[in-house]
């Protein structure tokens, strides 16, 4: 009876891994913040991405770190770069199942750790940085990625990734936006994971504050005039309110990202033994679901599918 009136599920459909991929590493390195979350080697990820499709789970989002940084993150649209050949591997390994999505961003490949270009005076461009995700969002497409997911939530960046990606024969190439980025105290894990903290100031004067609610329409309503396919709101948890709002006022596919330091809570609490930490994580992605989210992006994919078809 529970089943048959349950108004909201959560099922392995509903669910996105996140990966993480180095270069220069010969085994996996856990993440120590992340319990359970490594950073792969080529051919670790090519063997995680088949277990992860052989449990049915739709879709994966990689992640870089390369070996070198610069200025201008270089690595981030070189045909060479780790997220392509990463791409074109798993393009062998799995074909065309499941999806296969690439973070459009700089952050992880600059030596600033910001994800934009700076001006002279140290400020991220805003323009200047357009015509670099245009080239990744290029650089990806042609590797494999199914999808692109620019997070830098840099005003026009919709615009010109599919812009660059039309011209370029791309057109089938879906956008999935961050709409909705926030300037979270959460991501701490994932900076430690993609290597990716900035080396000074902050990044809240491009991502979004996280008093404001009403201002996440805009910025959605904005990426899908400059043609983005599907939107994100990141991070989950605290931000619910937010996923609601989107999922009533737009009628697409609406993503949420259960982010690191979510994750790391959980994972924490359940290793003092004050959760049951199985429990709280489908609980936790079950009220992602019941807020209106289609797909969740989460470090618990691997086990939540495994406990779904256990």
């Amino acid at each position: 009876m529970r089943r048959l009136t349950a108004e909201a599920r959560l099922s392995v459909d509903d669910l996105v891994a996140p990966l993480f991929v180095k270069e220069g590493i010969d085994a996996p390195e856990p993440v120590v913040s992340m319990p359970g979350v490594v950073q792969h080697t080529q051919e670790s990820l090519r063997k995680e991405v088949r277990a992860l499709a052989d449990l049915g789970i739709p879709a994966v989002i990689l992640f870089g770190v390369p070996a070198a940084k610069d200025a201008r993150g270089s690595g981030a649209d070189d045909p060479d770069g780790v997220v392509q050949v990463a791409l074109r591997n798993l393009r062998d390994e799995v074909g065309d199942d499941p999806v296969l999505m690439a973070d459009d961003c700089l952050d992880e490949y600059t030596d600033h750790g910001h994800c934009g270009l700076l001006s002279a005076s140290g400020e991220v461009d805003n323009d200047a940085t357009l015509e670099r995700y245009a080239s990744i969002a290029i650089a990806q497409a042609d590797a494999g990625a199914d999808v692109v997911a620019p997070s830098g939530m840099m005003d026009g960046q919709v615009g010109a990734i599919r812009t660059a990606l039309d011209a370029s024969g791309h057109a089938d190439t879906a956008i999935l936006a961050y709409s909705a980025k926030y300037a979270s105290a959460l991501y701490g894990p994932f900076r430690d994971a993609a290597e990716c903290a900035p080396q000074f100031g902050d990044r809240r004067g491009y991502q979004m504050h996280p008093a404001n609610a009403r201002e996440a329409l805009d910025e959605t309503a904005a990426d899908l005039a400059e043609g983005a396919d599907m939107v994100m709101v990141k991070p989950a948890l605290a931000y619910l309110d937010v996923i609601a709002s989107l999922r009533d006022a737009f009628d697409v596919p609406v993503a949420a990202y259960h982010v690191s330091g979510e994750y790391a809570m959980l994972k924490a609490a359940a290793a003092n033994g004050w959760i049951d930490g199985d429990a709280v994580a489908r609980e936790h992605l079950l009220a992602i679901r019941r807020a209106g989210a289609d797909f969740v992006l989460t470090y618990l994919a691997r086990e939540v599918a495994e406990h779904l078809q256990s």
